[in-house]
Formats: C-alpha cells, sequence, structure tokens
C-alpha cells in the first residue's frame, strides 16, 4: 500500500498562511525574473490562467479581476515543505520525498482505517504549518498518485464523485464497481507518466478514460508505444512496479542557472554570476557526497531582444575530482574569461557539473612539477563542511566565495524579484511579530 501527500497549489498556499488577506482572491507565484505563471490558486485557475501562462499576457486581469502576482519566494517554499514532509512521514514507516510538495509514504505494516488515518495527519500538517493537502491512498504508486488528483477534484465534480473521496482518496477500499466508475469518470491524461503526447494518441486510438486504458491489452501498448506505458498499465491493474526510493540514487549532472534580471555586457558581473552558480552547484555536490572531475560553463543573449546575438560554451576539466568550492568557483571563472566577447548584451549563464564519481574513490598522481611550481595541495572539507553548516543555519550566502562579489540586494546580476514576500522563517528581521 502507498500513499501520496500533496500540497494544494504550494507556493500560493505558502504564501497565504503568512498573508491571511489573500485567502479567496486569485493569486499567481511568477516564476524567475517574474517571467510566467508557476502556481495558481483554484480562483486564478477559475479565472482561466494556465500553468506557464506569460506575465505579460495575464498582467491586465490585476485591475480586471483583482488578481495578485508574487515573485518566487523559494527560500520560504523550501523551508514550509521541510516542515510538511516531517508531518506526513508520519503516516507510514518509509517516505520518497518525490517533489518540494509531494511526498509518497509506504503503508506496509500499518494496521487499522487508513482513510482516518490519513485525515488526522492531513489535519495535523494543516494545524501545525497552515498548508492543506491531499491524500491518495492505493495499492500502487500510479494509483496513488491518481487518487490524489481524485482526491483534489472530486468536490468540484458532479455526478459519480461522492463527497466522501475529497481531501482523501482510498482506491484501495473502494468496491470494485465502484472503482471502475471512478476511473470510468477520469481522464486518461489524469494519469501519472501519461504526457501530452501519449495522451492525444490515447485518445486518438479511443482510449479516453483511467478504465479504458486499464482494460488494454499489455502486448498492445508494449508493441504500439514502450514498456513504459505498458509498466503504467499494469500499476493502474494493481500490479506494484515501482518501489518507494527512500535513498534516490546521486544524480549524474548538478546544474545551476540562472536569467539575468537585465542584459549584462560587463565581464566583472558575468564571472560574479558563475562563480556564485558554481558555490551553490559544489553544495549540492557535497551533499550527495560525489566529486566532479570537470564543468560546463555557458552563457547567451536573448533571443527575444534586438541586437546581435551570441551563445557560448566551453567545458573545463578539474586538475582532480573536487567538491570544493574555491576549486570550483576558480574554474568557472576561468571559463566566462575564455568565452567572453565585449559588444554582446548576455542575458543568461550558468554552470553544469558533469563526469560525476562517488566521493569515496580517491585519485592519486605523481607530482611531476618542479617544487617551486608544484600547487599547494590542501585538504578543504572541513572547511567546507563548516561554510555548509553556516549557510544551512543562517542562509544561503552567509559565507561565500569573494569572486561572487557583492551581497543578494547589491548584485546587477540577480534576478527581477519585485514582489517577493518577505522570508517570515528563514531571515531573523523578516520573522512576524505578534504585537498586543
Amino acid at each position: 500500500m502507498y500513499a501520496l501527500v500533496d500540497g494544494n497549489n504550494f507556493y500560493v498556499s505558502c504564501e497565504r498562511v503568512f498573508r491571511p488577506s489573500l485567502i479567496g482572491r486569485p493569486v499567481v507565484v511568477l516564476s524567475n525574473n517574474d517571467g510566467c505563471a508557476i502556481a495558481r490558486s483554484n480562483e486564478a485557475k477559475d479565472l482561466g490562467i494556465k500553468m506557464a501562462a506569460p506575465w505579460f499576457k495575464i498582467r491586465h486581469l490585476e485591475q480586471e479581476a483583482g488578481l495578485v502576482a508574487l515573485s518566487a519566494n523559494f527560500t520560504l517554499y523550501g523551508d514550509m515543505s521541510d516542515r510538511m514532509m516531517s508531518l506526513a512521514a508520519g503516516l507510514g514507516p518509509t517516505q520518497e520525498i518525490y517533489s518540494i510538495d509531494e511526498s509518497f509514504i509506504g503503508l506496509d505494516g500499518v494496521r487499522g482505517d487508513m482513510v482516518k488515518r490519513a485525515r488526522t495527519i492531513r489535519e495535523r500538517v494543516l494545524q501545525w504549518t497552515g498548508i492543506p493537502c491531499c491524500i491518495g491512498i492505493a495499492h500502487t504508486k500510479t494509483l496513488a498518485k491518481l487518487a490524489n488528483h481524485i482526491a483534489k477534484t472530486a468536490e468540484r465534480r458532479p455526478g459519480s464523485y461522492s463527497s466522501e473521496l475529497s481531501q482523501v482518496c482510498n482506491l484501495a477500499g473502494l468496491p470494485a464497481q465502484d472503482l471502475d466508475e471512478v476511473l470510468g469518470a477520469t481522464e486518461v491524461g489524469s494519469v501519472w507518466g501519461v504526457g501530452p503526447r501519449i495522451g492525444k494518441q490515447l485518445r486518438e486510438a479511443g482510449i479516453l478514460t483511467v478504465l479504458d486504458l486499464a482494460h488494454m491489452d499489455l502486448a498492445t501498448i508494449r508493441r504500439r508505444w514502450n514498456v513504459t506505458l505498458e509498466r503504467t498499465v499494469r500499476e493502474i491493474q494493481g500490479q506494484p512496479c515501482i518501489d518507494i526510493d527512500d535513498a534516490p540514487a546521486p544524480k549524474k549532472q548538478i546544474a545551476c542557472t540562472r536569467s539575468f534580471g537585465k542584459p549584462m555586457h560587463e565581464l566583472r558581473p558575468l564571472i560574479e554570476a558563475v562563480s556564485e552558480f558554481a558555490a551553490r552547484a559544489a553544495e549540492k555536490l557535497r551533499s550527495q557526497h560525489s566529486l566532479a572531475t570537470e564543468l560546463l560553463v555557458f552563457m547567451h543573449t536573448s533571443p527575444y531582444r534586438p541586437g546581435r546575438q551570441l551563445s557560448r560554451s566551453v567545458v573545463v576539466p578539474l586538475r582532480r575530482p573536487t567538491d570544493d568550492t574555491l576549486a570550483i568557483a576558480q574554474a568557472a571563472a576561468d571559463g566566462m574569461r575564455y568565452m567572453y566577447v565585449p559588444g554582446y548584451r548576455f542575458i543568461k549563464a550558468g554552470v553544469i557539473l558533469v563526469d560525476l564519481q562517488p566521493a569515496s574513490v580517491l585519485q592519486r598522481e605523481l607530482d611531476l612539477e618542479p617544487p617551486e611550481q608544484s600547487e599547494v595541495k590542501r585538504d578543504r572539507s572541513r572547511l567546507m563542511g563548516a561554510m555548509d553548516a553556516i549557510n544551512d543555519r543562517y542562509g544561503k550566502g552567509t559565507v561565500h566565495a569573494a569572486s561572487t562579489g557583492r551581497t543578494e540586494p547589491q548584485r546587477e546580476w540577480g534576478m527581477k524579484q519585485e514582489r517577493r514576500t518577505p522570508q517570515y522563517t528563514t531571515l531573523l528581521e523578516d520573522v512576524p511579530i505578534a504585537r498586543a
């Protein structure tokens, strides 16, 4: 048995915890540089706002419909996610944090009324964090994901959708006839793993509902589509094919890329930017206990702005595998110096650590350089650990490489976040104060 705990409209819900005046109003959270909508309240969805809708196309709704648009506050969302996930873990013995707002819980060995237990956890999450969530329960992860979708939409759908399925939906507890009725009323594109392209092909083949998909012949699916879709159908039929992954495999690449708040044409801010990106990537590298042997640095102009266009990238090899922020930032800065061409207005840059290996693998080499030219080999692992501990406690960037330049508000290459709310839970000066 599996459960999926999912925060409702998570980014918007995080904002509403600290600004109750937003409850009942259409709200969207915008992406980096306030580009497009990445989260929408139900009221915003009712206005017809689609996911990833460009801000300039929906901006008129501020005046016409009272739409509230906020810049993304990922520091706040990450902290609220940690709080929600720690409470969701009480539902069962194993947990896989699938995304910032979703968590699979393994229910093997859990006895008693699953729905009652799930509702208790849901109420606890709401009371202790202010985040509303829905919980789907089923015999497979794919069905649990589908049950969560039903839990979110049941009360807004007429007919066979019972109010008992709202907020917490246990497909494993439904009689076979009721289960078929629910699956027959759910569109095939709602299934986890059925993307827009395959969904279109299925509908063209007459497969319109989840029940239609569950009744398909497995050999036909494998022959016409692929093994992945066959596995999805097996899961819908109740055959577990995907286990809880409570220890995700280390990433094979780690990237940190950003668009700038405004075009950059000088070398100095570009070096500052890639040094910061390299530091963030190195921190992620250490968290999964890996080393990088080379990194890719890139930058490009905007294809949507007038003027000359340029896109460049370079792979910078590291002398030995490392997770040292200073070494990786230095390599990124060297790559930027090599690529830089004056006279262009660059809008985006990034650093991608590639060819990763476990930190347990040691590389030794002979020192063939004369003593006066030999690199001083220092083990800075304790320094990196101290940096991570300080930044984790006091906020990212509290301790940083000098090449990253000034602090966040003063960086001319920083993202445009004119509508960002305070970091209520992670920055001391932003903590709300209750006055008598």
